[in-house]
């Protein structure tokens, strides 16, 4: 019986069709004959108590001109599905937590949301990764001005960043010399009144920011390091850095083996790791992308690897 799956995601129209993830993961889907079904997280609503959507039959293409074609609109339960996608990209504000609400209520009729709707909502990509203080650099949360600039003085040269960030937005390297770091410190806490990430400064972001795919628990063999362009420090590809695909070292897998089982827990079977040097930075939840880069450097089939999970999990659920 063929699969019907949904995919929760921004306008198909304005993705960039060289190395977007769920284009990836569409394809594969479409390469087994599933029926897919597009839509927009104000699709989504409850009617009388039942979670619907407004849904329109997608056909993915392989052409960088025209990648997809729409046919035909339903308005159907989303229990009709077997299996939903939430690929909607940050900002995680207000509207994306409402799609959560409305895929929890999927997940009660009994079908698969990857990731889970209350793990999105739980696990904030950068305090999630807090939950593992032995695979970290040491790391302070706070909206403190003194907490955070003793943390200076003591590493001296640290990273400081918003929870809320994405693509590398935002992020200083800074230290106690720095003759900015008060501005710093009050623009990323909002004057005292929002926490904000301390990190010590990893020299080995030289090498690469690497992004980590796990699937399932189990880490693809190979990672995208993704490197800084020069003079900078973030190396995030929507900040100008160029990815390396790279096997996985015994600490990367070592740190996957720690995350593993929280994963499973939490039912998030598509994440990315973000280790630099020996040190995991922060654990993505939301929408995880780097297929494409992956798949090309390593001849794989990353989303291939993640159908394979998604109907493991169908046919033996939790």
């Amino acid at each position: 019986m063929t699969i019907k799956i949904g995919v929760v995601m921004d306008p198909i129209e304005a993705i960039t069709y060289k190395k977007d993830s769920t284009l990836a993961m569409l394809w594969e889907a479409d390469a087994r004959h599933w029926s897919i079904f597009y839509m927009l997280p104000q699709d989504l609503y409850v009617d009388n108590g039942e979670p619907m959507a407004h849904m329109t039959r997608l056909h993915p293409r392989q052409d960088p001109q025209h990648w997809y074609d729409l046919g035909e609109e339903t308005q159907a339960p989303l229990a009709n599905l077997d299996v939903i996608l939430m690929r909607k990209d940050p900002p995680f504000d207000m509207n994306f937590i409402y799609t959560t609400y409305i895929l929890d209520r999927a997940e009660q009729r009994g079908g698969l949301v990857v990731n889970r709707p209350h793990s999105l909502r739980d696990c904030n990509e950068k305090m999630f990764a807090t939950h593992f203080p032995q695979c970290c650099a040491p790391t302070l949360v706070t909206a403190s001005k003194q907490r955070l600039r003793a943390f200076a003085e003591e590493h001296e040269d640290v990273i400081l960043k918003p929870l809320d960030g994405m693509g590398g937005a935002s992020i200083f390297r800074t230290g106690i010399r720095d003759g900015n770091l008060s501005v710093i410190i009050e623009t990323l806490t909002n004057h005292g009144r929002n926490p904000a990430m301390a990190q010590r400064y990893i020299p080995e972001i030289s090498k690469g920011d690497k992004r980590i795919l796990v699937i399932n628990g189990e880490p693809v063999p190979h990672c995208l390091a993704r490197i800084p362009a020069v003079g900078e420090v973030r190396g995030n590809l929507a900040a100008g850095g160029a990815g390396v695909v790279q096997p996985l070292s015994e600490r990367d897998r070592w740190i996957c083996d720690q995350v593993r089982d929280s994963l499973l827990q939490r039912g998030l079977i598509f994440v990315g790791l973000d280790v630099i040097g020996d040190y995991l930075t922060e654990i993505n939840v939301t929408s995880p992308t780097c297929i494409r880069e992956i798949d090309a450097g390593a001849g794989v089939n990353v989303a291939g690897l993640l159908m394979d999970a998604i109907v493991k999990q169908r046919s033996n659920p939790a």
